[in-house]
């Protein structure tokens, strides 16, 4: 009956796995706050919400969305609008990229805008559809849009910010920020200048917003998904689930981040409870940490800029602040102020003691509160810059697997690695960052971020790049942090240091001992479990990384989607490596997709699996088709054979073997051409 229950929960995941193929990407995006609404001639409706675009069909009552996965061009879009003339919506990013839109989802993207070096403020203002064509009003002046053709027809270069335009018969008109008129006669050279003249009367500039004032209503009722807001600086993936919050980065006091809980459990969004400024009195912003009781699930702490918060079930149970805590408010700021009593990084450890830092205190950095509630003040001295108050942007807590609370200052005035060994209270901070060469930092403003890697190693983000602590050196009086060599493989014995120089934000280590590193402004690198190779490097030019600047990554390290919290939303890759079995058997490894149906082209994935198994692909005539290693808990296959020929219909055997030579099949896999 076990088995038999094991082998239904299998097929399940199975199923729910397979529409999640490796190398796939998806995008969590928020559709909440409701910005402009373009009603069709049709039952189509287009809505921008959140900076993202959906569409919402009244007949059907269907909710297409998009983003960069299913087409779009580019992400954060400033405004959009119809045109009837050519049945196409016009949606203009922030950038002044443009893409077309049809009611069919058809896109067509229009760059030379965006790609093009032009004196001026690029941001727009407004669209006016004139006809056939869209008029943008910018930053620099006006950009005409031949929506029917795709193209940009001609660009205005008024010498002013152009904040509306409007037209009647035969002329133009532009509204300045300054609140002056210029009239053009439209039959005139619009290019030339000198053919605009300042007027005192002009058309009305109001745009037409009937579409937003007849739709709002149903608008309101509809339920595109996704989080309530699109920074996402945080992420921690704990208990089957993705908890995110907006986040503080690089020592920034003031992003003012609502504050906000959101939380994925793989098929829905929970918002926590909201508002909390309502209730507390004071400012509820720059939430920067969440973590979840490993006793209770439904017990979750998060700290920010304006202290630390209590949850049971999404809802808010208690504020801790300097008025009812231990908490100190930040010595930087003149008075005591509930705004900043910060808190920027909590974490559980395995009894239920929650670890917590407050930042900038004079008197106070670390605390530990136990399981039934006391608060035990663990200050050291070393926790203290020069101003002799705690380090001002404590962040990135973390235990490593010998109990070790691992942390970083991540402000420009002193940057340093922080540890404290809670087993005989000792603290040690880390401010020199000498390589293993005797090189120091030119210039050293960041660290960032910190992650123990499968070694035991804790590796460190720097806005220098990552730098390897080994244990070797952590009781060392001078220790050096290694800067990994990579061979340039030229014929030379020359090497440069791992992403020297690359400004690192945040790092994961997936299930196969890979570390994904996130960047300030460069995307995302994915190096080898060996440092030696760079496996990928994604940005938001060559893939559908939504933006470039990675605040915060994590890793449901049962499924292998590595989930990248960015400024400008939320997305996800799916990845080709998972967490290991100790022991591998037909109970808890699986192929998918499985069967492999004709057309099928992507990779076939073997999961379930240990560290570095060896792999091989039998046909059912015992011929060897492929072989390999794991990547953690994951073995992919292209259904080829060794020449690169696809291998014909039928049901191919994963045999494998571990470490120690233990050999067996652990599941088939059909396959039908």
């Amino acid at each position: 009956m076990k088995k038999l229950v094991i082998a239904l929960l299998l097929s399940i995941v199975n199923c729910l796995l397979s529409t999640a193929q490796i190398g796939t990407w998806r995008n969590y995006l928020a559709y909440h706050d409701i910005q402009q609404i373009q009603a069709t001639s049709g039952d189509d409706i287009f809505v921008l919400a959140s900076n993202g675009l959906y569409q919402y069909n009244k007949a059907d009552r269907s909710i297409t969305t998009y983003d960069k996965v299913n087409g779009l061009s580019d992400t954060y879009i400033a405004q959009i609008r119809w045109c009837q003339q050519a049945k196409r919506l016009i949606a203009v990013y922030s950038n002044m990229n443009i893409d077309l839109i049809d009611t069919k989802g058809n896109i067509t993207n229009i760059s030379s805008i965006y790609t093009k070096a032009i004196t001026g403020d690029k941001t727009i203002n407004n669209i006016t559809i004139n006809g056939p064509y869209a008029y943008l009003s910018c930053g620099f002046g006006i950009v005409k849009v031949n929506v029917q053709r795709a193209e940009i027809s001609e660009s205005y270069m008024l010498g002013f910010a152009v904040t509306a335009t409007t037209f009647d018969n035969t002329a133009i008109y532009a509204k300045s920020a300054s609140g002056s008129i210029w009239k053009a006669l439209i039959s005139s050279n619009l290019i030339d200048k000198s053919n605009w003249t300042e007027t005192s009367t002009a058309p009305s500039f109001n745009q037409d917003n009937s579409d937003y004032d007849e739709n709002i209503d149903i608008i309101k009722t509809l339920k595109p998904g996704g989080p309530e807001n699109n920074h996402i600086g945080f992420l921690r993936f704990t208990d089957k689930k993705l908890y995110t919050c907006g986040g503080i980065s690089g020592g920034n006091f003031n992003p003012n981040i609502p504050g906000s809980i959101q939380v994925w459990d793989g098929s829905d969004w929970t918002i926590y409870q909201n508002h909390l400024d309502t209730i507390t009195g004071h400012s509820y912003m720059d939430l920067a940490s969440v973590d979840v009781d490993p006793l209770d699930a439904t017990h979750v702490f998060a700290g920010g800029r304006t202290g630390l918060y209590e949850f049971r079930n999404g809802q808010f149970v208690k504020e801790y602040n300097y008025d009812n805590s231990d908490l100190k408010t930040t010595a930087a700021v003149d008075h005591p102020s509930k705004n900043y009593t910060m808190v920027e990084t909590v974490k559980f450890d395995q009894t239920g003691s929650l670890w917590l830092l407050n930042s900038g205190s004079a008197t106070t950095s670390l605390f530990e509160i136990t399981k039934d509630g006391q608060w035990i003040d663990h200050h050291h001295k070393v926790f203290q810059n020069t101003s002799s108050r705690a380090y001002d942007n404590m962040v990135s807590a973390m235990f490593d697997s010998r109990g070790t609370l691992w942390f970083c200052n991540d402000r420009f005035i002193e940057p340093a690695l922080l540890c404290y060994q809670p087993a005989d209270d000792e603290a040690k901070a880390y401010k020199t960052f000498t390589n293993q060469d005797g090189t120091t930092p030119s210039s050293f403003y960041s660290v960032s971020s910190v992650a123990e890697d499968y070694d035991g190693n804790i590796w460190v983000g720097t806005d220098a790049g990552p730098y390897l602590f080994e244990q070797s050196q952590w009781s060392e009086s001078n220790p050096y942090f290694t800067q990994v060599k990579v061979p340039r493989n030229d014929g030379t014995n020359y090497a440069d240091y791992l992403l020297s120089g690359i400004a690192i934000s945040s790092i994961a280590v997936d299930g196969g001992g890979r570390k994904w590193f996130g960047t300030n402004g460069n995307g995302v690198y994915l190096i080898s479990q060996d440092n030696m190779t760079q496996l990928q490097h994604f940005t938001t030019t060559e893939s559908p990384l939504l933006s470039d600047n990675i605040l915060s990554i994590a890793i449901n390290s049962s499924t292998g989607e590595v989930f990248f919290g960015t400024d400008k939303g939320l997305c996800s890759y799916i990845s080709d490596a998972t967490q290991t079995n100790t022991e591998m058997n037909t109970d808890n490894v699986w192929a998918y997709p499985n069967p492999v149906k004709p057309g099928y082209t992507g990779l076939i994935t073997v999961t379930g699996l240990s560290m570095n198994a060896d792999v091989k692909i039998l046909s059912s005539n015992g011929a060897l088709v492929a072989e390999g290693k794991s990547n953690g808990g994951s073995f992919t296959w292209d259904g080829n054979d060794r020449k690169g020929r696809r291998v014909a219909s039928g049901v191919y055997m994963v045999v494998t073997a571990t470490s120690k030579g233990e050999k067996g099949t652990v599941c088939k896999i059909a396959i039908v051409n």
